[in-house]
């Protein structure tokens, strides 16, 4: 399994490491990390942006899936489902938790829910993520 700098290293070049992702567990059934929440990630308001919670919870829930991969498989989202409940301002650190609903050969289902810095509840993503062999 790898470990939290080798997997903060292997997405820092792309998408989540741009939006500042930083991992702070890797479990086989836990996955936790933090954002920043930068004002290039907010709507005018000095909201958290819709699609940077979506963004967020899917790094997450990739990383959970890839950690429970076997040897040369690989994974991509097919589905994903975002409930908003709350905001996070700007300047404020949100934080992440995945947990499977499921891990089969073909499909893993993630749930992830993401809490503002007073801890309350700002969104539930669950997503579906494709196994695929090499």
């Amino acid at each position: 399994m790898l470990d939290i700098a080798s997997m903060q290293q292997r997405i820092a070049p792309m998408f989540p490491g741009l939006m500042g992702v930083e991992l702070k567990v890797l479990e086989l059934e836990r996955v936790v990390a933090t954002l920043l929440v930068r004002p290039d990630l907010c709507t005018a308001g000095g909201i958290m942006h819709g699609g940077a919670y979506m963004a967020f919870a899917d790094t997450l829930g990739a990383v959970g899936t890839v950690l429970n991969l076997s040897d040369g498989k690989k994974t991509t989202t097919t589905d994903s489902s975002t409930k908003f409940i709350a905001g996070a301002k700007v300047g404020t650190v949100v934080v992440g938790e995945s947990l499977p609903l499921h891990r089969g050969r073909s499909t893993m289902v993630w749930q992830t829910t993401i809490k503002n810095d007073q801890g309350k509840l700002c969104a539930v993503v669950t997503q579906t993520q494709l196994i695929l062999s090499p």
